[in-house]
């Protein structure tokens, strides 16, 4: 198995209890670079880092792509392997492209991602600012998804979004609390909980 845990802004104290556990638990523990290593070295010693990277050379990020998966699928195909990268591994970072090549060549191996501490909102505390309206967030391509909180009337929103051109939604309501529920697309529920997140991508 392969579990990509978030390793947090920066601080090594800002991982989570489950992020640590996990670290000191695995068989082998991967990460991109001597930043995450260092970020992760009070937890484990034996840190395997791997080379992904920073350039717009696709061709050269697939070829390093696929040889990072071939050193952490033995790993991953007889044990636990842990994939530490920097913030959370759902947001701009490279685990889920890892992720591709690897299910295409070793199906078998199961993957999981456990949240950390993302720059977005790192951000707000470094700089001592309150965020409690919407706001948006773009790495400088096209705005192609949006994430809202707190919808109460999942259907509705839905169809609002329709006209905008998106067409692919996910509802999380109450996640990791009692009575966790995803719904999908044609899924969704007319009401939800006050603790909901939608995903929405054109």
């Amino acid at each position: 198995m392969l579990i990509a845990v978030g390793l947090g802004p920066g601080d090594s104290e800002l991982l989570t209890l489950k992020a640590v556990r996990l670290l000191k638990e695995a068989d082998k523990v991967f990460v991109p670079g001597e930043v995450a290593k260092k970020i992760a070295a009070p937890y484990r010693d034996d840190i395997t880092v791997l080379s992904f990277p920073m350039t717009d050379d696709e061709e050269y990020i697939r070829q390093c792509m696929d040889e990072n998966a071939e050193k952490i699928a033995p790993a991953a195909l007889n044990g636990l392997a842990v994939f530490g990268i920097l913030g959370d591994p759902n947001f701009y970072g490279t685990f889920g492209r890892l992720c591709k090549i690897l299910k295409n060549k070793y199906p078998e191996i199961e993957t999981q991602t456990i949240p950390g501490i993302s720059s977005i909102t790192a951000f707000a505390s470094v700089a001592g600012i309150s965020v409690s309206g919407g706001f948006s967030i773009s790495d400088g391509s096209k705005k192609n998804a949006k994430i809202l909180l707190k919808v109460r009337e999942p259907q509705k929103k839905a169809e609002e979004l329709r006209e905008e051109g998106y067409t692919d939604f996910v509802l999380v309501e109450r996640m990791y609390m009692d009575g966790e529920k995803i719904y999908r697309n044609n899924e969704l529920p007319e009401k939800s909980a006050y603790f909901s997140v939608m995903f929405a991508e054109k």
